[in-house]
């Protein structure tokens, strides 16, 4: 959206652009004024300057033409249809474009055929990009959540390049991490016993094959089984890797694992509460060449106590090292990841040539372009020297130059190449290595991969473009960009953390029986419902307007039973086509939206209306005025049990509260039918809920699924921009601004005309020129 934040940068650059950009046209006098006057003048001209903000206040042309920061308002509000008010007269279409048109070629001087790239701020990798980044070079897993402080945000997003800093604690957290990884990347003791890793949900229960021992619970007596073929027979060591879940808080509820192989008990764990990430359980046991069954077998233990939420177990892997005598050493496969052609030679040339090729390809792919010469001939030289070190190995000398490169900061941040970094009046194209990068990133949250580099380096990149698109959309790891643009635009990386108290909300004085109802499986299922959805609608091509207006969701049985849907079967999401009289239509019923919208206790009508107007519709208020009083403030004392309605009501009687509340209250209200937990009720305090409500702009509709067909039709443009500038804020890594506009008005008519496909939308925003091109980075005020 297009944010004040910051207007100083415009008041800079306007000249910059208009050197470039042609006016409008129109005289300011004869056309512009009189639309001013007869619309605006009422409560800003004339004397009148209401909410502090006058029109006439400057007299001559150039005080007129410089004054950014009051024409951006206009222009915002103008644009969002939320000036002049609902109750005043309206200018026609034509009027409210031509003095959009105006302020946009005269004062902001932006040219639509010549749109101005922006600039990105040099970019830190955030935690997941750091984390996938690494897992796709080294193949390591590397959980960057747990080493790293958390990332700010910015627009809504952890992908901001200005908040995006580093801090010596964290390059010194960085420098640590390398060393980590390559630990584990860089094998350095040679051949190694075998190990074998065994996924938790593969071990099932014979009596209930859909139940795995990737969820165990205490309070049930179970036996999981898997079996498998072991290629040779020896003794073997077993290892059972898992976490206990339920409950935030200590809980006396307990349980006993054995570990058992062939029929036979090997060990034992005594489980309870734990805030561990990982514990583990190990035995030892003789195998036989060929199958092998293995076992986890559950015996409840203590229940747990009133108030208390029931615990259980899921297992992660189930690894097999063997045979432990060693006879059958190999090389692991991530020793043939690093060390391509195995084993280095044994002269010292020889382990030159090899350490060159090996390092040019990490290094090529770690800085997301080919590594020039001085470079890798300083981390060869610094592999080989380590190498020759008394009591070294090549291996440990390659690891040495890796830590290093894992460090640079062409490694930790993604710079672009530009020819002119710091003319900010040069526009040129970034080269195709930087595209790799940007395509990486935004849909993969990682590094280019050897097909992208390839084509970058023949210069092909921007040919093939659309292919590469469709090629990265089916990849596995498209999946990451779903999590991460959704789990941040549409919350859904709070459901399964925020706090809620089910039991006030249910009114259900038992935890486990609230529990019983609301629960992680619930969370879960309420997450990937969201996400799933955005993932259809881009892998089968299909209307965005469906987030708002489908008639069908993703559920499994648990949610199913959740939402009082009935026929769902599977414990799998799958695609169900909802009731013709479903309550649920689109994202605006999804568990997860209702949930993180809500308070801990009751629902947010003032949450949820700042929801739909800040991601839905891109036209988010301005920020509360100070000491404004909470809910339960403004209504205490009524002497009533009241509605949400009747509560908003009252809270409106503040004068600082009402216009604001005027924008997001009807939305809000319109979703009261769907309780803190996105459950239905159709009364409050023994009264009937009333949902109806109206726009701002004047759409009225009866309820939520309403509100989404309003949203879907008559705010249909409003949408469409909001959701391009969501993504283009999330994929440039800065926020959107004035000079913006051009991109984001054609890139939402061109998807309105593409019926909205969002195929369409990616293929738009990735042709744009703020992601094909960048501006210099140097200070605007030398430029003129």
């Amino acid at each position: 959206m297009i944010r004040a934040l910051f207007i100083i940068a415009t008041t800079f650059l306007a000249p910059l652009a208009g050197a470039m950009a042609a006016g409008s046209g129109l005289d300011f006098k004869k056309e512009v004024l009189p639309l001013l006057e007869d619309y605006c003048y009422d409560c800003h001209g004339d004397g009148a300057d209401k909410g502090g903000f006058k029109l006439d206040e400057n007299t001559n042309d150039a005080a007129r033409l410089s004054d950014h920061v009051l024409w951006l308002k206009v222009w915002d509000n103008l644009r969002a249809q939320m000036m002049p008010p609902l109750k005043k007269r309206q200018p026609s279409t034509g009027e409210r474009e031509k003095v959009m048109r105006w302020i946009e070629r005269d004062v902001f001087k932006v040219d639509p055929e010549n749109p101005d790239p922006g600039r990105v701020t040099i970019r830190r990798l955030n935690r997941k990009e750091y984390e996938y980044t690494i897992k796709d070079l080294l193949g390591v897993e590397f959980e960057a959540d747990e080493e790293f402080p958390p990332d700010d945000t910015g627009y809504g997003f952890d992908t901001i390049g200005d908040v995006l800093s580093i801090s010596p604690l964290l390059l010194e957290k960085y420098l640590a991490a390398a060393e980590k990884i390559v630990g584990k990347a860089v094998p350095t003791t040679g051949p190694r016993i075998p190990m074998i890793q065994l996924g938790g949900d593969s071990f099932r229960d014979p009596k209930h094959p859909k139940s795995t021992a990737k969820w165990l619970p205490f309070e049930t007596a179970s036996l999981h089984e898997r079996r498998h073929t072991i290629p040779h027979a020896g003794r073997y060591r077993i290892r059972v890797e898992m976490q206990v879940a339920g409950s935030m808080g200590a809980s006396s509820h307990s349980a006993v694992l054995a570990l058992r192989a062939n029929g036979k008990q090997l060990e034992t764990e005594d489980l309870s509460w734990d805030n561990r990430k990982s514990i583990y359980l190990t035995g030892e046991a003789d195998l036989r060449r060929g199958v092998n069954t293995f076992g986890l077998q559950m015996q409840p233990k203590a229940k747990p106590e009133d108030g208390e939420n029931p615990l259980r177990l899921a297992v992660r892997s189930v690894y097999l090292q063997g045979p432990l005598s060693g006879e059958h050493r190999r090389y692991p496969s991530q020793y043939l990841r690093v060390f391509t052609d195995g084993p280095p030679p044994d002269d010292v040339d020889g382990r030159r040539v090899y350490a060159k090729r090996i390092l040019r390809q990490i290094a090529s792919r770690a800085f997301r372009r080919p590594v020039d010469e001085p470079t890798l001939n300083r981390l060869v030289k610094m592999a080989i020297h380590h190498d020759q070190e008394e009591g070294i190995m090549f291996e440990k000398g390659i690891g040495h130059a890796i830590t290093a490169l894992l460090s640079s900061p062409r490694f930790l941040f993604r710079a672009e190449i530009q020819s002119k970094p710091n003319d900010p009046g040069e526009v040129v194209a970034v080269d195709e290595f930087a595209l790799a990068s940007r395509l990486s990133y935004f849909l993969w949250s990682s590094l280019p991969d050897k097909k992208l580099m390839e084509l970058a380096a023949k210069g092909e990149l921007r040919k093939d473009l659309r292919n590469q698109i469709d090629r990265m959309i089916e990849d596995p790891k498209s999946g990451r960009f779903i999590r991460n643009f959704v789990g941040q635009w549409l919350q859904t990386r709070d459901v399964e953390a925020i706090h809620v108290d089910p039991r006030r909300i249910l009114k259900i004085r038992d935890s486990r029986q609230a529990y019983r109802v609301f629960n992680n499986k619930v969370r879960s299922a309420m997450r990937a419902e969201t996400e799933m959805m955005f993932r259809y609608l881009i892998m089968e091509d299909r209307s965005a307007l469906d987030l708002l207006i489908a008639d069908y969701t993703f559920l499994n049985r648990t949610l199913a039973k959740f939402y009082g849907i009935d026929d769902v079967r599977s414990d799998r999401m799958e695609k169900v086509t909802l009731p013709a009289d479903s309550r649920r239509s689109g994202i605006l019923t999804h568990g997860s939206v209702l949930l993180v919208t809500s308070n801990p206790t009751r629902t947010s009508p003032v949450k949820r209306g700042l929801f739909v107007l800040e991601n839905l519709m891109g036209t988010p208020p301005p920020p509360a005025p100070p000491n404004v009083p909470e809910l339960e403030e403004a209504v205490r004392g009524k002497g009533r049990t009241m509605t949400m309605r009747e509560a908003m009501a009252v809270h409106r009687e503040n004068p600082l509260c009402a216009s604001c509340h005027e924008r997001f209250d009807p939305l809000g209200l319109a979703l009261e039918n769907f309780n803190a937990l996105g459950m239905w009720r159709d009364e409050q305090n023994g009264k009937k809920i009333e949902t109806e409500g109206q726009l701002i702009t004047g759409e009225k509709f009866a309820d939520a699924k309403e509100l989404g067909k309003v949203l879907a039709t008559k705010r249909r443009p409003d949408f469409y921009r909001c959701l391009t500038e969501k993504l283009l804020t999330y994929a440039l890594g800065r926020g959107m601004e004035y000079y913006d506009t051009p991109t984001i008005d054609r890139i939402a008519k061109q998807l309105d005309a593409d019926k909205g496909r969002m195929r369409s939308l990616i293929y738009l925003m990735i042709e744009s020129a703020p992601f094909q091109k960048r501006r210099g980075d140097g200070s605007r005020l030398l430029a003129h």
